[in-house]
């Protein structure tokens, strides 16, 4: 089923069409949803609850751009939305931890694997890990973040900042990421 047909069953509410935009997408948004959420279950949630957007708003959808960059944007906005809903993002962060880390430059080994990364992501506060997955992952910049989170840029700045030093010493304690190696920028938003 080409993009154009799947596109306009789904408009039409053809459950056959939508099952097939659900198989097509469903493992890709997973992931998206998994680098948000604290748990597999969570992870579920939200993808559950961004197809269920994705099928009755669909009719919004201008075509200016790529059928999947509007599923992704749906997504992750529901994902934003789930965090907030439920005062995930909230949540309190030790930032006596938080302001102890020192952060080496931006560095990475060349073959860790991302299920190693997206696991240490996970383990961040859901604040951090939120920023970090919006401003290095999507792309977004700080203020688009702010205007997303209901925060100042300056506050999305600092919370990157501190995810990448508190994620660096995750990958330090778990032997993935060497103190002193060659550095490399690692977390550099997408496009630059």
């Amino acid at each position: 089923m080409t993009e154009e047909v799947l596109l306009r069953g789904c408009q039409q509410r053809d459950p056959i069409a939508q099952q097939e935009l659900y198989q097509r997408f469903s493992p890709k948004m997973l992931t998206v949803c998994y680098r948000y959420a604290k748990s597999r279950e969570d992870a579920e949630d939200m993808l559950q609850e961004g197809f269920i957007k994705i099928f009755t708003q669909i009719n919004q959808f201008e075509q200016k751009g790529s059928l999947e960059g509007w599923i992704l944007r749906t997504v992750i906005h529901t994902c934003i939305n789930h965090l907030k809903k439920y005062k995930k993002f909230n949540e309190n962060v030790d930032l006596l931890h938080a302001g102890n880390l020192t952060s080496n430059e931006d560095y990475l080994p060349g073959l860790l694997q991302a299920k190693q990364i997206i696991e240490c992501i996970r383990q961040l506060p859901v604040g951090y890990r939120t920023v970090l997955n919006l401003y290095a992952i999507e792309g977004y910049s700080h203020r688009e973040i702010g205007k997303l989170l209901d925060i100042e840029e300056s506050t999305s700045r600092s919370q990157y900042t501190r995810a990448k030093m508190m994620l660096e010493e995750i990958l330090i304690r778990k032997n993935i990421l060497h103190q002193k190696q060659e550095q490399k920028k690692w977390l550099v938003p997408v496009g630059n």
